[in-house]
């Protein structure tokens, strides 16, 4: 059986090495690459061509999410298993839109069987991630929107969103709703998270087709 080559991407030096003595008990695993760095990692990467990448989300430079969707993308035989703490329900959507193939918790006892059976084409998920994409699946199966849903967002960002669709600078937001422009400023990133959107155009097109202003 073909050794699995793998590429660690954690930012904490000892987690790293622990993660990476934990693979190397298994025979079938040899870790070719680490780094701590986003950015780094798509270098080693393209250098490599490993089988899968073990990815945290917390990275400097260029942040995991951003990460796993650049080598999805580029590089299409490189699998990806998100390794992390963060069990926030937006932010494991956002990863698998991504192209992430699996995410488990870093507390898992199942990180080992993780890696392998991301690597061979399969996918793997922690108990809470498995059960967030059960409840989507139900959701899409009944014909509901879940990967943009407006119940995401709270009532004010969602007045937020309705008056940058229809061309209000933050500025202007601010004035309408008296508060500062900072924290118009927080809500435009607090949308942008919680619906993957990555700039002012998007935001549009969003609540255009969510009419949420009309078109």
């Amino acid at each position: 059986m073909s050794t699995i080559r793998v590429v660690l991407v954690e930012d904490h030096t000892l987690v790293r090495q622990g993660l990476r003595m934990l693979l190397e008990t298994d025979h079938e695993l040899t870790v070719v690459g680490e780094t701590g760095n986003g950015r780094q990692a798509l270098e080693l990467v393209t250098e490599l061509q490993p089988d899968i990448v073990v990815m945290d989300l917390n990275l400097p430079e260029l942040d995991g999410v951003e990460a796993t969707r650049t080598i999805a993308a580029e590089h299409k035989n490189v699998k990806v298993l998100v390794l992390t703490m963060e069990s926030d329900d937006v932010l494991i959507r956002k990863t698998l839109r991504a192209g992430a193939r699996g995410y488990v918790l870093k507390d898992s006892p199942d990180i080992i069987r993780a890696v392998k059976q991301v690597a061979r084409g399969q996918s793997f998920f922690s108990p809470l991630a498995a059960r967030l994409l059960s409840a989507d699946y139900v959701n899409a199966a009944s014909g509901r929107e879940i990967d943009d849903n407006l119940n995401l967002l709270t009532e004010r960002e969602l007045q937020v969103l309705r008056l940058i669709a229809d061309g209000n600078t933050n500025k202007n937001i601010a004035r309408l709703l008296t508060v500062s422009v900072n924290t118009i400023e927080t809500h435009r990133k607090h949308i942008m998270d919680k619906l993957d959107l990555h700039n002012t155009a998007e935001m549009v097109r969003f609540a255009v087709r969510k009419h949420v202003v009309a078109g």
